[in-house]
């Protein structure tokens, strides 16, 4: 594993701004990614209904983003109970009634269990009155996203390393900004190389179901002034036939102790075709990603998504009614395909079982 680096000074790029508090602070505004690339709208969320609905339906997306948004709206819906007079029985209810729905709402990506834990294990103690317990769930939601923001230009300033001065990346999905609470984590390094002087040129697979590669990174990345080019899932074999990119990054949702990777569907292809044409195939994401208690991929529970995102996703019909439909939304990569994991911690190599459990061992150290 690679020393970690000392962070270069922020010079953030133009990105988008995800979640924010909404002015009274209870309740959240986020970016709706169901409506890029063709608006950029805002969606008030005050209930738990809203919340899960936001989550489920992917309005926000992306593991660390989905954890960051759990506890901010736990911690927003703990604010107007407070406000309304709930006692702090009634309040300490309402918080454990909410972290146990919003925990099913998605179930592969380990950041949303993480994050609601974490705002659990915080309030084990006594607070002068309901008010201070909520304004604390906020605070520490407020940790969570500020911690995530640091550890996204960390792990971009590790991987930033490994590309040279006109280099050419292939990712899937987004892993970027609109899926976290800073510049992202596989599109990390491409912000933090280009902020440095570099060129890095992008081709980002579509991505489907829900086209998030060509809806969410390719949008992410124009705005930022970076050269990108999409294409379909099914024409990466081609393009690596023909005009070989130099890297593949990608994101996670789960990494298992052993190095297996849980990513959006797809990624599995794109490992192994890397792995046939010998280019390196690196996987980004913080500690909180990875989960010690998943011995391999195999424990890793895989979301299936409704059939209709295949059958008619952006409105048309494109299957009939008649024809099953296999909508798995994340697959598995075996870790033998994994080049390299990047933490904010540095450049995990295989064997990944020691540096993995270390590096979260290092992040569950009590902060100063």
């Amino acid at each position: 594993m690679s020393r970690r680096a000392a962070p270069s000074p922020e010079r953030s790029p133009p990105l988008p701004e995800t979640i924010r508090w909404s002015p009274d602070g209870t309740g959240l505004l986020i970016l709706d990614q169901t409506r890029l690339p063709e608006s950029n709208e805002e969606r008030l969320l005050t209930t738990v209904d809203d919340i899960e609905e936001a989550i489920r339906s992917l309005r926000v997306r992306g593991a660390p983003l989905i954890g960051i948004t759990a506890a901010m709206g736990v911690a927003a819906l703990a604010r107007r109970r407070a406000r309304e007079g709930a006692s702090e029985s009634e309040l300490r209810a309402s918080i454990a009634a909410w972290i146990e729905r919003l925990s099913e709402a998605r179930p592969t990506a380990v950041n949303l269990i993480w994050a609601l834990r974490r705002l659990s294990a915080s309030i084990e103690t006594t607070f002068p009155d309901p008010p201070a317990l909520a304004e604390h769930l906020a605070a520490e939601a407020d940790d969570i996203r500020d911690e995530d923001r640091r550890m996204c230009r960390a792990i971009g300033e590790h991987a930033a390393t490994l590309l040279a001065d006109g280099d050419v990346v292939i990712t899937h999905c987004n892993a970027g900004a609109l899926a976290t609470g800073g510049i992202g984590t596989a599109l990390a390094p491409i912000y933090v190389a280009t902020e440095t002087g570099k060129t890095v040129r992008v081709y980002a697979d579509e991505t489907r179901p829900l086209l998030q590669g060509s809806r969410l990174t390719a949008w992410e990345l124009s705005q930022a002034g970076i050269d990108v080019t999409v294409l379909a899932d099914s024409m990466a074999g081609s393009l690596f036939a023909s005009d070989p990119p130099d890297i593949v990054f990608v994101g996670s949702d789960r990494i298992a102790a052993n190095g297996d990777v849980a990513n959006k569907i797809g990624t599995y292809g794109l490992a192994v075709l890397a792995a046939h044409h010998e280019i390196p195939f690196y996987v980004l994401a913080p500690t909180s990603t990875i989960d010690l208690d998943s011995s391999t991929g195999s424990d890793i529970p895989i979301e299936h998504r409704s059939p209709e995102e295949i059958r008619r996703g952006f409105g048309s019909v494109t299957a009939p009614e008649a024809a099953g439909v296999y909508s798995p939304a994340f697959d598995i990569t075996p870790a033998a395909l994994v080049a390299g994991i990047v933490t904010e911690w540095g450049i995990h190599r295989p064997p990944y079982t020691e540096s993995l459990a270390t590096a979260v061992g290092r992040a569950r150290r009590p902060r100063a």
